[in-house]
């Protein structure tokens, strides 16, 4: 079996690691940075930023855990942050090229294409271009931030998501188009880190899709940390204002918002144009996605594809597991079929926020009859002690059957408690299987079992 794995993002180094394993001769190619674009140079650095943020933040509220802290200035030095982002990268990258060259991956540092019958042109970086033939392909090339042409990107004042990782200095005022996971997150790293900060939301709340109880909690943090919020407000132009020396975020309906620099947090694109797909016949929709069946598998036998170029759920997380079962199909394996009604996500703002499955919008929408507890975290003992006290666990389960659907988690470590969540879902689990395990005293885990009983 000869696969050749075009990006290598979570999706296709688990592809590329998993097929290799079972004795499949591997060709991987990738044109930015193996470990995947998206995910090492947006999803990683924001991560590490909301860290810096946290770390801040922590400081200033050492003085209610009773310790006498003083922090002069902002305390935050960016090109230092700068740095620690990029060991991070590094490291990564070097784990993912050291495990797949160990398993005999044919890693090739370029772009790749299709040219038709399953074969795929590989340029190399260094000029070399050669042909090779595959029994599968995989279509894993991942994403970028959406850059629209109105907007006069100059990577200094007038940011991308990528961008904002590279500044040596904090925004005066920082104007955030997009009220989305990456916008929201942007909010939270900004304002953390003592920036002045607008955020443009087009929507009447924030991260719309989501479920509004969840929304109105982070806005009203947003508010207590005095984040102007512009709602209903879709942006339309973007300018230098050379008199004011400062940016100029023009909306539709006329109204205008300055700062020192503006940040374009407004979705992404994905990386399928220069994929040859016409050569194949591979459908893609018209934002550019590709369809993809239970399997990954594209309306072209022997052609695959996974994670954000395809229609599915834009997360990391996703995408390995995609790759995984890709490597798995092509050698033939059979392998557990992804649930993506059971796929957790994550919000790392403050509150953390992080959800699963059926939402309480969602099952109210299509008239399913739920129950729905919550339990706020200001009754758990460890929340108080660590001096967490915002937020909650919400279970969402079947009034007759008492199986659980879904459930949110806004808090502290909503992330890492969201996990139990997602497998009672996964493997359909009722609220008394939740309440009967006993979990550690004192421990944040304690109110799963709280919101379950």
């Amino acid at each position: 079996m000869r696969l050749v794995i075009i990006g290598g993002g979570p999706a296709g180094n688990q592809a590329a690691s998993t097929a290799a394993r079972l004795g499949a001769t591997v060709t991987l190619v990738e044109r930015d940075i193996l470990g995947g674009s998206a995910h090492l140079l947006d999803c990683i650095p924001s991560k590490a930023m909301v860290a810096t943020g946290n770390a801040l933040a922590g400081v200033r509220r050492a003085r209610s855990l009773g310790l006498d802290v003083e922090l002069g200035g902002s305390g935050v030095d960016l090109r230092r942050v700068g740095l620690r982002i990029a060991k991070i990268q590094e490291k990564l990258c070097d784990s993912v090229s050291g495990e797949l060259a160990s398993q005999g991956v044919c890693l090739v540092d370029g772009v790749g294409r299709l040219v038709g019958e399953k074969k795929v042109l590989l340029c190399h970086h260094d000029g070399l271009e050669e042909e090779v033939s595959a029994d599968a392909v995989l279509l894993s090339a991942g994403s970028r931030p959406r850059m629209p042409d109105w907007v006069p990107f100059d990577g200094k004042r007038v940011l991308s998501s990528r961008h904002a990782y590279s500044l040596t200095e904090l925004p005066e005022h920082i104007v955030i188009v997009g009220s989305g996971v990456t916008g929201v997150e942007f909010v939270h790293i900004f304002s953390s880190l003592g920036c002045k900060v607008t955020l443009v939301a087009s929507r009447r709340h924030v991260l719309p899709g989501k479920d509004p109880e969840v929304a109105y909690a982070l806005e009203e943090n947003l508010v207590q940390r005095e984040v102007d919020i512009l709602k209903g407000a879709r942006a339309q132009g973007v300018r230098w204002d050379e008199q004011q020396g400062r940016v100029c975020v023009e909306m539709v309906d006329g109204r205008i918002v300055t700062g020192s620099h503006v940040l374009m947090a407004i979705g992404s694109v994905p990386n399928t144009e220069e994929l040859g797909l016409e050569t194949e016949g591979v459908k893609t929709l018209r934002s550019g996605h590709i369809p993809i069946d239970e399997l990954c598998q594209t309306n072209v036998a022997g052609i695959y594809a996974c994670g954000d170029v395809t229609d599915k759920l834009p997360l990391s997380s996703l995408a390995a597991a995609q790759g995984r079962l890709v490597g798995y199909h092509v050698m033939g394996r059979r392998a557990p079929l992804i649930d993506y009604g059971s796929v957790a996500q994550a919000i790392f703002t403050d509150p953390e926020i992080a959800d699963v499955g059926v939402a309480e919008a969602e099952a109210f929408s299509i008239g399913r009859k739920t129950r729905i507890t919550k339990v706020p975290f200001s009754f758990n003992p460890k929340t108080l002690i660590e001096g967490y006290q915002s937020g909650f666990v919400k279970i969402i389960s079947d009034p007759l059957t008492a199986q659980v659907l879904g459930g949110s988690v806004v808090g502290a470590h909503a992330a890492e408690l969201v996990a139990p969540i997602a497998l009672a879902v996964r493997t359909k689990l009722r609220v008394t299987d939740l309440v009967s395990t006993l979990n550690v005293h004192p421990s944040l885990s304690e109110s799963l079992a709280d919101a379950a009983e």
